[in-house]
């Protein structure tokens, strides 16, 4: 996730249960993706399930950026 877009969405985590756990998820999200990505060789399954990760992190972060931005409306 880009600096800005923690720096906008940390103060809130507080506030809003739904952001706080879609944080932490994609967090997690992105500590699954470092080992494979420390990785020399993945094999289709292991490729299969980044991607998969991936798409999650992605949708976690949509979620987070959507949630944010109904705060900023405010």
């Amino acid at each position: 996730m880009e600096r800005r877009d923690e720096d906008r969405i940390v103060p809130l985590l507080e506030l809003d249960p739904e952001l706080k756990r879609c944080y932490q998820e994609h967090q997690e999200f992105e500590k699954q993706l470092s080992g494979f990505q420390h990785r020399y060789h993945l094999s289709s399954e292991e490729e299969i399930e980044m991607k998969r990760i991936q798409k999650l992190k992605l949708a976690r972060k949509d979620k987070m950026m959507e949630i944010a931005e109904r705060y900023r409306q405010k």
